[in-house]
């Protein structure tokens, strides 16, 4: 392949990304002299302005013909274009997000600082992994459930909302199955395990974030109205504090006795920053007691009884007796298995 003919396709990839998403109003499309100021890199500094928007014009003539955008108001002045909403998964608004989910794995996974430079090793372009799934995987410590069935056009349009912050008008199903019409004001996106959750703010209510769940909105139609931003919300403090796993946002000092298995896994994967561990007398059932202060949360709760019998809950007493409660309740199920 020429340099020129992977410059060319390099060039319509920048292009086709810069293209109002599928929703976008007529009025807020992007036109041409919009694109050559957002691409003035890609068409040329050195070529004169009625040549770089000659090349412009042809790329865009391109890209109608292969039906990969559309020019939204034919005979206007001037003209607006947008994406075809049978783009589906190549709609850049998804695009962005998954790769915003793999930033955000490859980040948990590496000291901070090295992101860049790992990325660097593995990717040979913005477009084309050097790893396949045949060269790299990542699996889960947890069982793998199938994502829950979230519409493109919905996914593609409430990432729109996010970005642009403006109201979403949406049908939302509750798990009663009661039908719902809220206005929402989204906040941030956030995948928890095998859904992904709009936090947003509802009607008008001033602060309280609530979480929807994408697969239970049936209908989702952007608004031109801006959405409020919820006072003192932020979302690195939700997640520390568990309130994105339904939390109440409290903090406890968890003590532990551990063994088997999990000896391993919290002397190399601590549960928090500052965890202390001791080594259990030469006479006790357990290897190590550990302490870390931990958000208080349905992932941990559910961490803390996949352990089994290779977990013990010292402290504080309220999960302990939660724990308790749960497993009591679990061997009634099987009581007359043994």
């Amino acid at each position: 392949m020429s340099a020129t003919h992977q410059e060319r396709i390099e060039r319509l990839q920048a292009l086709f990304a810069r293209i109002s998403p599928p929703q976008t109003a007529p009025q807020r499309c992007v036109d041409v002299g919009r694109l050559e100021r957002l691409l003035e890199d890609e068409y040329g500094t050195e070529a004169s302005a009625a040549a770089r928007r000659r090349r412009l014009q042809r790329d865009l003539t391109e890209l109608i013909r292969d039906e990969r955008i559309v020019a939204v108001n034919p005979g206007g002045k001037p003209l607006r274009y947008r994406r075809r909403a049978e783009a589906g998964d190549d709609d850049p608004n998804v695009i962005a997000y998954t790769r915003q989910l793999i930033d955000q794995t490859v980040t948990d996974l590496v000291p901070k600082g090295r992101l860049e430079a790992l990325w660097r090793q593995l990717v040979v372009s913005d477009q084309v992994p050097a790893l396949n799934d045949q060269r790299l995987r990542i699996l889960s410590a947890e069982q793998r459930l199938i994502p829950a069935k979230v519409h493109p056009r919905i996914l593609s349009t409430v990432i729109t909302g996010v970005a642009e912050q403006r109201i979403l008008s949406v049908k939302y199903r509750k798990a009663t199955g009661q039908l719902r019409k809220p206005r929402l004001h989204p906040q941030a996106l956030v995948q928890r395990g095998p859904v992904i959750y709009l936090v947003a703010l509802k009607n008008n209510e001033p602060a309280h974030v609530r979480f929807y769940a994408l697969h239970r909105m049936v209908r989702v139609e952007l608004t031109e109205d801006a959405a409020r931003a919820a006072a003192g919300f932020d979302l690195d403090r939700a997640i520390a504090e568990g309130l994105v796993d339904f939390g109440c946002g409290e903090t406890i000092a968890l003590e532990l006795r551990v063994r088997g298995y999990l000896t391993d896994v919290l002397e190399a994967c601590p549960l928090a920053e500052g965890q202390q561990t001791l080594p259990e007398p030469e006479d006790s059932d357990f290897d190590l007691r550990l302490h870390a202060t931990v958000p208080s949360s349905g992932a941990l709760l559910r961490w803390l009884l996949a352990a089994g019998d290779n977990l013990e809950v010292v402290a504080p007493d309220a999960m302990r007796r939660n724990v308790a409660a749960q497993i009591n309740k679990a061997s009634t199920l099987y009581a007359n298995v043994l």
